[in-house]
């Protein structure tokens, strides 16, 4: 409805940076996260930490981390989560290509950032497989967000919670 209400002018323009951003951006041929160019900014940013990986499931993932400006590392884009309900396996995801990258490159740590969900951790799990012989293998921490109450959390979400308990410095 809000469209339909502007200048014709407005979604001209609109449309036009639409089908500009289909047919210019792909994937960088390094981690797969989005870029107009072959390599994306964070792969060619010569400040970030290219011992650390992270792995996330899709360039939404690697957005949000970016927002907390704490992770200095480069990233590695699955392109979705293995999921045998959905067709999904490991031969459709960028895996191969990331093992690849643990192998060849300086990777002391392979952090997995993916959700916490049945594909999730079938992922992790997979991954951790196929990579701890080569790199020190971690996963992010889950809990409770900041702000909330105990009360309201669900159970799978607490215990995360205890497991991943960090000592206090």
């Amino acid at each position: 409805m809000h469209l339909l209400r502007q200048p014709e002018e407005k979604i001209k323009t609109f449309s036009n940076v639409l089908i500009n951003a289909r047919l210019n951006v792909g994937h960088c041929k390094k981690c797969f996260h989005l870029t107009e160019g072959t390599e994306c900014e964070i792969c060619l940013n010569s400040k970030r930490n290219k011992s650390l990986l992270c792995v996330v499931a899709d360039s939404r993932d690697l957005i949000a981390l970016e927002r907390s400006r704490e992770y200095k590392g480069i990233y590695h884009v699955l392109g979705g989560l293995i999921s045998p309900m959905d067709g999904i396996g490991p031969e459709l995801l960028n895996i191969s290509a990331l093992v690849q990258r643990v192998v060849n490159e300086n990777t002391l740590e392979v952090i997995l950032a993916l959700t916490p969900s049945v594909e999730g951790d079938t992922t992790s799990l997979y991954l951790a497989g196929l990579l701890r012989s080569f790199v020190k293998v971690t996963r992010i921490a889950y809990g409770l967000p900041v702000g909330s109450e105990l009360e309201y959390a669900d159970d799978v979400t607490l215990s995360r919670a205890i497991e991943g308990r960090q000592e206090v410095q």
